[in-house]
């Protein structure tokens, strides 16, 4: 396809997954987020569109903002705090309700599709069930996955729960295109970046002293979180531990955790240490998005056509997604056929 799917980020944070899905091709229209610190940081390291401040919990208001812009796509990955294992665990803490009100959103719009991405416990709730049966009721098809971001080129275990909607569209689509791309080996931290780090072991803290706290970046880090402590004098130790600990044993720095969430070298990721490292934790991981996004495009040009996938709308101003889904077959040039 040569013309790019015009995307709209909500809950955009940081960027990682506007950053990724531009990386794979897409064409980002614009990005709404209602946290000034992240709008702030977002604005100094992705440009050529918008980064719009909107509550994003009132969807009608925000359906009424986002419809003034022509795009394809809405992507988002709603705040996880009371999904996640990191967090409160209860999904009557509020933020929970952004998952409902993403899809809501989707479901006032209809764009022709969406992604959303959220913590793998989140698919456990009633929250997200609530979400998705808003989504199947819109008449989305849904591939939902949980996807290993160190499978898909990032340098960290961490898994996250991913729903891609095609409007129209069957269920599970996606998954033989996910399989196919995805690594046979988890990718670690030396093959993501070599020697960079001047470091073979380094401290991160965990929940509690019945985890290991001590990696070799000869494995795939842990989950990056939005916390970040120097190593404990009373740290006891843990079998797990990948070395004992040492006087020379640290916690990786700010920019490192950013690196290994294969955020851009050359972002600048300046301002205030514990805000940056929320910024940092909550993202999407960049290299994550870009294989979504391309596990995405493998799909439609595979089964939709150039004409099939555009249409102008009456004011010759639109592009739209036409909810008619053919298979195209498989000639020399595709890479098409699962069986």
């Amino acid at each position: 396809m040569n013309t790019p799917i015009r995307v709209i980020d909500l809950f955009c944070g940081g960027g990682g997954l506007s950053k990724g899905l531009m990386d794979a091709g897409y064409h980002l229209v614009a990005a709404f987020d209602d946290w000034d610190v992240a709008i702030d940081f977002y604005r100094r390291n992705i440009l050529g569109h918008e980064i719009i401040k909107q509550d994003l919990s009132d969807s009608k208001q925000a359906i009424q903002k986002i419809s003034t812009y022509a795009f394809d796509m809405i992507v988002g990955g709603p705040p996880c705090q009371d999904f996640s294992s990191a967090g409160k665990r209860d999904e009557n803490g509020g933020r929970a309700n952004l998952t409902l009100s993403f899809a809501e959103i989707v479901c006032g719009i209809k764009p022709r599709l969406f992604i959303m991405e959220n913590v793998d416990r989140a698919q456990k709730t009633k929250t997200f069930q609530q979400a998705i049966q808003l989504f199947q009721q819109a008449g989305y098809g849904l591939t939902e996955t949980v996807l290993n971001a160190s499978l898909c080129g990032v340098p960290q275990q961490r898994k996250r729960v991913i729903v891609c909607g095609i409007l129209g569209g069957m269920n599970n689509v996606l998954i033989p295109y996910i399989k196919q791309n995805q690594s046979a080996t988890p990718m670690t931290v030396r093959d993501y970046l070599g020697s960079q780090l001047g470091l073979t072991y380094y401290y991160r803290h965990p929940r509690s002293y019945a985890r290991r706290a001590i990696f070799s970046i000869d494995e795939p880090s842990p989950t990056i979180r939005g916390v970040n402590r120097p190593v404990p004098k009373g740290y006891p130790g843990h079998p797990g531990d990948a070395t004992s600990v040492t006087s020379s044993l640290r916690p990786l720095t700010t920019k490192e955790r950013s690196l290994i969430q294969t955020f851009p070298q050359e972002w600048d990721i300046s301002g205030n240490k514990s805000e940056i490292e929320q910024i940092i934790g909550n993202a999407v991981p960049v290299k994550l998005a870009s294989f979504v996004g391309k596990c995405l495009l493998d799909y439609l040009k595979c089964h939709v056509t150039e004409k099939e996938l555009y249409k102008m709308d009456e004011h010759n101003n639109l592009m739209l997604f036409e909810q008619r889904v053919t298979y195209r077959g498989k000639n020399e040039n595709d890479d098409c056929d699962f069986s």
